[in-house]
């Protein structure tokens, strides 16, 4: 039995306002899952799972501290097919309530991005990546390796 591929299957967002941040992603057209309880709301995201969990909650189940504020480390990205699809992407996320950090710009090497915090302050890139091809889902297509590359 060979391993399995290593997947992003969920990503899971900690919240203060459970409500507020549902509210926002709702608003940017995401639909909550019946599976969805009280405290975490589920968003199918065609084949990645988005959650949102209050902050305390997320912290007690990973076993550490729930004090931690600041830059997380980490941006999510939503590729889109063309630099139309990043300004009206945009532009709805500011309707749904986001916070604009960087109006949508050309890149140095060739894409097109906007960068927006929502209402939980977790850092998003909305971008046209002309390298990175889209399945018809969405889904990112990265070119594989070069042949002869170090793993």
């Amino acid at each position: 039995m060979s391993d399995p591929a290593i997947r992003i299957a969920l990503v899971t967002l900690g919240v203060e306002d459970l409500a507020r941040a549902s509210a926002f992603y709702e608003a940017m057209g995401l639909k909550r899952s019946r599976a969805s309880q009280a405290t975490i709301h589920f968003y199918d995201m065609d084949g990645v799972v988005l959650a949102l969990f209050p902050n305390d909650m997320l912290a007690e189940d990973a076993g550490v501290p729930g004090e931690a504020h600041g830059f997380r480390r980490a941006t999510l990205a939503w590729n889109v097919p063309d630099a139309a699809e990043v300004d009206s992407g945009f532009a709805r996320v500011m309707a749904a309530g986001a916070v604009s950090l960087k109006l949508p710009y050309k890149t140095s090497w060739g894409g097109y991005v906007g960068h927006f915090a929502d209402t939980e302050g977790h850092l998003w890139e909305i971008a046209h990546n002309p390298f990175f091809p889209l399945h018809a889902n969405g889904a990112v297509s990265v070119p594989p390796p070069r042949e002869g590359a170090k793993q």
